[in-house]
């Protein structure tokens, strides 16, 4: 194993056998390139421009040569470079186009590349080429980069950064932090007391536990409504997050209404269509975006669509769903009959629901009710059974009506595995997925494996909580954000926990809600608070986490300073990044810009790694030894130091922490 970036002391026993990291030791320290402005002048190109774009290069460091990043000092660089050309290989028409690269000069020990790209296709793929000294050692002095990481033999294409030339998602998605709500249990307003129990609910008192067996588990009704989220906007802003996702609002027959029984009004038991109009104005004043939740895959069978179709052949709603001869037997959602499946063959459907301005998607968007986007529910299975698959028509359809209708809004999309084949910049914004960062998060955070029951109850998976150290969990990070293009994937969501999901604070291990709450902040992406989280709630799956938020309870202090860290310092929505140290117990990076970078650290134990490969920030072995780094926030007990030409950063137990960094020269 080439153990780049970690202390000999971090190795320890149980260490993974060569290549298990491999992609962990191609990331620290070495050749560096990603999709933001550091590197592409021009991130939202238009189809047929020509964009430069960069690579950097550690000073001495060679394809195949015997320096890694752990040896990568100012010492070691020395004058000259270990590279003599640099190529950039892209795949328009999906056919292989080479372009040498020019060597722009060294800045803070890096040399740095450019070449030039054209946008020809929707996405563009492309990798880079670095070649050494004729003679060199090691694969013939070769070395292959792209988001998959370095490698000596050639990379999968489906890996190569992406260069999109489709519109892209409104600037204010990046920079936004997320906050869940469920409405039935937020809160309700004096209104809510004079809705009548909907038959098919069983009612419960605000302080009521919760019952997470059937059919309390879909039925038990406590009655928040839309204006009781509105009476507490005050709470959000005090938090300081600035986009409110919404769970479903339309009428249905349960308490988390996936199973709707329209789409044309809001539940009148949530306040209706005033309501939310209410809610929607009042979030704006506050700056506060809403989003909504649509289910494109199903709808519940008491929908007025199913009710119209169900043993009437002849109706147009007959070819909405997926009915075979017997009215009776019809597809659905994981074979549950209440989640009868849409069928996006009907052209009358897509009218209805996703072309145009006056359908579903479009007319939400629109006054009074301007809602800023849309999260569409298992997204992944939308338009797809058996051999018919129209996924990709479905979403580039809601993205069509969305741009005429408002083309300030997003569209975010549940897929909770590997999701990246979807998410190649023709429609989807973001996805809310599982396996990038919320699973190996757990694996890293967590106090223990969980239950190892039989039943798959951590994340859809049976086997409980996987044991993880740092080096799994940014293995599994990068090996599932490999192939996502970095316009998306800056805009995919960062949950520590969902509505649909235990609460992470129920295994995390003792302190280390705030280590998992700032990496969710830090790393690229959309940070996600589930309501209830910062009242350090638990849960033991997706309905005991929907817990009545229990108003009067102290906020978790770490949450309003970290959020308000992350606002502060636009760098950490748009950044760059570079992994600088990977450890057993803790890891460092730093994302960074021209105008300012950030130092950022999380460790789940006590630990004191050297970090090298900070010096192009300007506060390694050149810089003046008395200026010491601005700290931005900090949880738990951590110090910096500098040590033998680097940065020893050293954490007491569970800790995170940012320094602010002066912007990277270039040359």
């Amino acid at each position: 194993m080439n153990a780049a970036g970690t202390d000999a002391g971090e190795r320890g026993g149980g260490a993974a056998p060569d290549g298990a990291h491999a992609r962990v030791a191609g990331a620290v320290g070495g050749p560096h390139h990603d999709g933001s402005a550091l590197y592409v002048s021009n991130e939202r190109p238009g189809l047929g421009e020509t964009v430069t774009v960069r690579v950097r290069v550690p000073r001495g460091w060679a394809p195949g040569g015997a320096m890694d990043a752990g040896a990568a000092d100012a010492g070691a660089r020395g004058a000259g470079t270990g590279v003599d050309a640099v190529w950039l290989r892209s795949t328009p028409d999906r056919e292989p186009r080479w372009a040498q690269a020019r060597r722009l000069g060294e800045a803070d020990g890096w040399d740095w590349w450019e070449a030039t790209l054209t946008a020809e296709n929707p996405r563009t793929g492309y990798r880079w080429l670095l070649l050494g000294a004729a003679g060199a050692a090691g694969h013939g002095g070769r070395a292959w980069l792209n988001q998959g990481g370095l490698s000596t033999l050639e990379p999968l294409d489906a890996e190569d950064y992406a260069l999109l030339a489709t519109p892209a998602a409104p600037a204010w998605l990046a920079e936004s932090v997320m906050y869940q709500v469920f409405p039935d249990r937020f809160a309700r307003s004096a209104a809510a007391d004079a809705q009548e129990t909907p038959e098919w609910a069983i009612p419960a008192a605000w302080g009521d536990p919760v019952d997470a067996v059937m059919p309390g588990r879909s039925q038990q009704f406590y009655g928040g409504d839309l204006d009781g989220i509105r009476e507490h906007l005050d709470h959000l802003v005090a938090l300081g997050v600035d986009l409110l996702y919404l769970t479903p609002v339309f009428p249905a027959a349960s308490n988390h209404r996936y199973d709707a029984t329209s789409f044309d009004r809001v539940d009148p038991l949530l306040g209706g269509d005033e309501a939310l109009a209410r809610l929607v104005t009042a979030a704006h004043e506050r700056g506060i975006r809403v989003i909504g939740d649509l289910t494109t895959n199903h709808t519940g069978d008491r929908h007025e669509w199913f009710r119209a179709g169900h043993g009437h052949p002849e109706a147009a709603e007959a070819a909405f769903y997926l009915f075979d001869d017997d009215a009776d037997d019809y597809v659905s959602w994981l074979g549950v009959p209440s989640l009868p499946k849409l069928d996006w063959r009907s052209p009358e459907l897509r009218r209805r629901f996703i072309e145009g301005p006056d359908s579903v998607v479009g007319r939400w968007l629109g006054p009074p009710f301007a809602l800023d986007g849309w999260r569409i529910d298992v997204a992944n299975m939308t338009g797809r059974h058996g051999a018919v698959d129209l996924n990709a028509e479905v979403r580039r359809g809601i993205r069509r009506t969305m741009l005429e209708a408002n083309p300030d809004t997003v569209l975010l999309a549940e897929s909770t595995n590997d999701a990246a084949a979807d998410f190649q910049g023709d429609a989807w914004h973001g996805a809310m997925t599982y396996p990038s960062f919320t699973r190996p998060l757990w694996g890293w955070l967590s106090e223990e494996a969980g239950p190892a029951a039989p039943e798959p109850w951590f994340f859809g998976m049976p086997g409980g909580i996987p044991s993880l150290d740092g080096r799994d969990f940014v293995e599994q990070h990068l090996r599932f954000t490999a192939a996502y293009p970095w316009r998306i994937r800056i805009g995919n969501m960062n949950a520590l926990d969902t509505h649909d999901t235990a609460r992470f604070a129920t295994h995390a291990r003792p302190g280390a809600v705030p280590v998992a709450l700032g990496l969710s902040l830090a790393l690229p992406g959309v940070p996600v608070v589930f309501a209830g989280d910062e009242f350090g709630l638990t849960g033991a799956d997706g309905e005991a986490s929907r817990t009545p938020m229990p108003w009067g309870l102290p906020v978790l202090g770490a949450y309003p300073e970290l959020i308000a860290a992350r606002r502060a310092h636009p760098v950490l929505a748009r950044g760059g990044m570079r992994w600088l140290h990977v450890g057993a117990d803790a890891v460092v990076f730093v994302r960074e810009s021209a105008e300012a970078s950030v130092l950022v650290f999380a460790s789940r134990a006590a630990t004191s790694p050297l970090v090298r490969g900070v010096d192009a920030a300007g506060i390694g072995p050149g810089a003046d030894a008395a200026t010491a780094p601005d700290l931005i926030a900090a949880i738990g007990e951590v110090a910096l130091t500098r040590a033998d030409g680097a940065l020893r950063l050293t954490a007491g137990g569970p800790a995170f922490a940012m320094w602010a960094l002066p912007g990277i020269r270039t040359p």
